[in-house]
């Protein structure tokens, strides 16, 4: 697919949503930006273009989403929620052909950032190259096993992240609806401490979409297997947009995908 068809073409595309955000806690979302994919050629290690200005006006990203194609891509528009506006802080992240990326905070991050960073497997540390909270999450569990099972290493993290907040007087230090790939499935999880997380969509089935709105061309030039994941739905067509379910994980793979309960685990 080509990006553009995504990042700029939908009605309210993810472009749109840097600047009118709809159901995100911030209504401009202009701390910088970040494209990850991977094409059909190389599936070991995605490609990154992230950059601090906004996303709406940048002409990098303009020019390459007329141009790549990719069967697999992350994008992400942030706002910042105290930490520093610099590249390395923008999603998603990287590490191997892993990639990851996070809407929502630890709440309380200032108090329990040392806490939670030297957890992390030493032979993971030195490759944290930003300063924020979403990229500590990744780094947890990239050791708690995100490799090998990664609901249980997501379960893992959230539940160090909440004991470690609590113990920080923190009730509700978790909000997470969070996007993590191995190039070949996707997982997204939708999860809060207090039960009121952030938004999350995926897309229907193309071939139900198909039967329900045969006159949308754009509908068929994608391949069946298409599914987006997104916080805002890129449009309004009728029947196209499911809610993810609050404490909730899926998962995007070759054959059937997947919902299931998400519970963090105790640490």
């Amino acid at each position: 697919m080509l990006l553009d068809t995504i990042l700029y073409k939908p009605a309210h595309s993810l472009i749109d949503q840097s600047l009118h955000s709809k159901l995100g806690v911030e209504t401009t979302n202009g701390d910088g930006f970040g494209v990850g994919w991977y094409t059909e050629e190389e599936t070991d290690t995605p490609a990154l273009l992230r950059d601090v200005g906004p996303a709406w006006n940048n002409r990098n990203l303009r020019e390459m989403a007329d141009h790549v194609r990719s069967p697999l891509f992350f994008a992400h528009i942030r706002a910042s929620t105290g930490t520093a506006v610099q590249q390395s802080n923008c999603h998603p992240f990287r590490h191997g052909r892993w990639m990851f990326m996070h809407n929502g905070a630890i709440t309380g991050f200032h108090l329990m950032r040392r806490d939670l960073t030297l957890l992390v497997d030493p032979a993971l540390y030195a490759d944290i190259g930003g300063t924020t909270d979403s990229e500590v999450m990744f780094f947890l569990a990239l050791t708690y096993g995100l490799e090998e099972d990664p609901p249980t290493a997501v379960a893992r993290m959230a539940g160090v992240v909440e004991r470690v907040g609590r113990e920080h007087g923190v009730e509700s230090p978790l909000q997470m609806t969070l996007a993590v790939t191995d190039g070949e499935r996707v997982w997204a999880f939708r999860y809060s401490s207090g039960h009121t997380s952030r938004s999350l969509f995926y897309s229907s089935r193309v071939d139900s979409l198909r039967r329900l709105h045969p006159d949308v061309a754009f509908l068929q030039d994608i391949s069946e297997d298409t599914r987006l994941i997104v916080s805002e739905p890129l449009g309004d067509l009728p029947g196209a947009w499911n809610e993810v379910p609050e404490s909730t994980y899926g998962v995007v793979q070759p054959g059937a995908d997947e919902l299931r309960p998400f519970t963090p685990i105790p640490a």
